[in-house]
This record gives structure tokens, sequence and C-alpha cells, in this order.
């Protein structure tokens, strides 16, 4: 889950390594240019609540509709446009929004803390304890008590679906604690292995989908809406291109909503030359160029 965080960690500090006393940060310390903006900003709170009012607007308008016939595309098997049926013989699934938790719905504000201000870097042994003793110190992303409380009032169930691991008690307190309501182990809450795979979330997807009908995704990585967008043989603009083209470009705001991070995930990789590409690489001794042709999105 946390994979990009303790690679950018390790190449800053080494692997679990400690800043000397005499280097190490004071409370009067800038907090890592990573963590300011989602953390300390304004600007993301903005984002944040911008994204819970249209997630809850949508999902309340399906909710309106007499029947739900299927789902919201998922990765499910693979096939990412291959939505499931709502249909449960003669009767219909209970609706539901699947979100992930970390940097979606509570932010991790403790043990980015304790990184920052101990010169730690991310281990898993470290995480495991988060996990379990880190519930009093996590708060709600901006606007998250407000949309659940408005998927609830209009009868849809929010199911959550994250790569936490160690602890399903300690996930269950940490929503809790971030004023998010109940959530009860593989009911509500699936987590990494709970169907017998790894940190791909297309396998919970299938088992979420066989109870209710998912009409809505929310997560702060692409890996939250399909397995096929964390391959590890797609480079980054390949990985760009796939969400922002075609049939998945028209599911942004239509079904799947995504939340901003910025400071660990598959988001952040890349080379010079991979996240710039070919045509846009500028200096001021750069030749002109003729314009190129508009580039228009979708297809």
């Amino acid at each position: 889950m946390r994979t990009a965080l303790a690679s950018l960690a390790a190449l800053s500090l080494g692997a679990c390594a400690t800043v000397p006393a005499s280097e190490a940060p004071t409370a009067s310390t800038d907090a890592p240019d990573t963590m300011q903006w989602l953390y300390g900003s304004g600007e993301a709170a903005g984002v944040s609540i911008q994204a819970w009012r249209n997630l809850a607007d949508y999902a309340v308008a399906r909710a309106r509709e007499r029947r739900v016939p299927q789902s919201v595309a998922m990765g499910i098997g693979g096939d990412v446009s291959g939505p499931q049926s709502c249909a449960r013989g003669d009767s219909w699934k209970p609706l539901a929004v699947v979100f992930d938790v970390d940097e979606t719905l509570i932010l991790n504000l403790g043990y980015e803390y304790w990184t920052a201000s101990t010169g730690q870097s991310y281990s898993s042994e470290s995480w495991k304890r988060w996990e379990e003793t880190g519930a009093s110190y996590v708060r709600p992303v901006p606007g998250a008590v407000t949309g659940l409380r408005r998927l609830r009032e209009a009868g849809i169930t929010p199911v959550f679906n994250t790569n936490r691991e160690f602890s399903p008690k300690g996930a269950a307190r940490a929503i809790a604690a971030a004023g998010l309501g109940e959530a009860v182990h593989r009911d509500t809450l699936y987590l990494r292995g709970d169907d017998g795979g790894g940190g791909g979330k297309d396998g919970r997807r299938a088992l979420i989908a066989e109870r209710y009908c998912v009409i809505a995704l929310a997560g702060d990585n692409l890996g939250d809406f399909a397995d096929v967008f964390n391959d590890d043989e797609l480079a980054p603009q390949e990985r760009r291109e796939l969400a922002a083209r075609g049939d998945l470009a028209q599911l942004w705001g239509n079904g799947w909503f995504v939340f901003p991070n910025p400071v660990y995930g598959d988001s952040l990789k890349g080379t010079l030359e991979e996240v710039y590409p070919e045509g846009t690489r500028w200096s001021p001794e750069t030749a002109p160029a003729d314009a190129p042709a508009i580039m228009n999105e979708g297809k």
C-alpha cells in the first residue's frame, strides 16, 4: 500500500534510518514538501470537500432511480469495463459505495508526523503498530463525515476496501474515531488478504459485488478502481493515458471519484523522460517550432 513512500524515504534517508539527534527536526522545522499540501493546506480541504459533494450528489441521484440494473465498472476479473448485475433472483441487491480508507476517508496525520519528526522511513513493522494503536491520531478527510451521512440517509451502505492488513479492529476503530461510523469486518470492511490475494483489490471488489449493487467507487490511487492501472509493465505515461482517454475517462465523476494524495502511492514514479514526453522539453535555447494540433480529449 505504501511502497512508493518507502522508496522515496529510502532514497533520502536509507531504509529505517534515523536522523542524528543533533540534526533531528524540531517543532519549528518545515514539514516535508510532499506533506504540506495534503495535510496542511486549505486548497486540499477545498478539493476534498468538492469531491465528496460531487460523489454524494451522484450517489443520491442514483439511489432515487427505481432500480439500478448494473454496478459501476470495477475491474473485476481483469475486465475493467464489465459491470456486475444488481439483480438477486427476483429482488435487488442493496446499494453501496465502495471506499478506500487511508487518505480517502481518514488522514494518517499521526503516522506521518512520526516519520517526519523522527526521520524514520516507512516500515512494515511501524505501520503494523500504527494500525493497532493509531486510531485516536487520525482525522477525517474534509467532507467525508457529511458525505457518508448523506449516503446513509439515502439508504446507501458505505463499504470500506483497504490495503491495511494487520488489524481489522484497528481499522474499524480508526474509521469510528474519525466520526465515519461503524465498519464490520467482511461485511462493510475488507482488508488486504480477505479474498486470499495480495494488494490488488479486484478480488475484494468481486466479493463486495456479490452482496451489494456498487454504484460508485472512491479512492486516492487508481488501483482503488481497477487493478489494471497498477500493472508494473505500464510506464507512467501509459498509465496516465489509460486513465485519461477513451471509455475509462468517462467514468471520472460518473461513478468513479478520486481524491488527491501527493504523499505516497503508485502515482509517484517516473523519470524525467517518462514524465515529460518528447515534444514538451523546452529550454530558452530551444528553436521555435510549429504549434501542435489541438489535443482533444476522448478516444
